[in-house]
């Protein structure tokens, strides 16, 4: 089992955090991920020790931290069995959208690979989580991510929700309030110069968007057809 430590995280947790937040480069600033986790970074620091120690992660001084192969491996486990949940929480159950990432979080760690096979079997196998998100094979493989983040549009461009990488509670139910989940139209109408704050039109209506959200929201070009 995952060790647990201060603050009611478990080893899973970390390696799922640096999984789900690790960009381009492979790696993850220590602060970033004591940020998601909700703790100080001397508490992620003697975790991540702890992990480097059992060599699922490596540390790269000055940079970061990164999962090693094994870390990889681990992670992807992780990240399956939570997807999975979240789309049983969704399909199954009903639940509201928002809530599906800290649900699911709760029961990921609760079951092995029997219970998740059977739970990927029971939902005809699917590929993408509720958020748009891919769900990794149980061998660890997935497609690419979709899509480019909604930042890099340009004022006057419309595109399509295509995913929402995961987020905080508070700005998932904000963004779920607005409209703006997977399959949603938006026109980006304007970006603040001094705080890049972008401001966005739906079929719902006028909605802002910080820096940082508009990071974690990834589109595509629109459906020519509508659909």
């Amino acid at each position: 089992m995952a060790e647990k430590i201060a603050f009611g995280e478990s080893a899973e947790m970390y390696l799922k955090s640096i999984h789900e937040l690790t960009d381009e480069s492979g790696v993850v600033p220590i602060s970033t991920l004591a940020e998601r986790l909700g703790i100080t970074t001397v508490s992620a620091g003697e975790m991540i020790h702890r992990l480097q120690e059992q060599k699922l992660v490596e540390h790269k001084p000055y940079k970061g931290v990164a999962l090693t192969a094994a870390g990889r491996r681990l992670a992807s486990s992780i990240v399956r069995r939570q997807r999975l949940w979240e789309c049983f929480l969704s399909v199954q159950l009903g639940l509201p959208w928002d809530r599906l990432y800290e649900l699911a979080c709760q029961l990921e760690h609760s079951v092995g690979a029997e219970v998740t096979e059977a739970l990927a079997a029971f939902l005809g196998h699917p590929a993408y989580c509720p958020h748009g998100n891919p769900i990794p094979t149980p061998e660890g493989r997935w497609e690419p991510p979709i899509g480019r983040p909604l930042s890099e549009l340009a004022p006057g461009d419309q595109a399509t929700i295509r995913r929402v990488a995961a987020v905080g509670s508070d700005s998932l139910h904000y963004l779920a309030e607005h409209g703006l989940v997977p399959g949603t139209l938006v026109t980006l109408e304007s970006i603040e110069p001094t705080d890049q704050l972008r401001r966005l039109r739906t079929a719902q209506g006028e909605v802002v968007v910080g820096s940082q959200m508009a990071r974690q929201i990834h589109v595509v070009a629109p459906d020519p057809n509508g659909a």
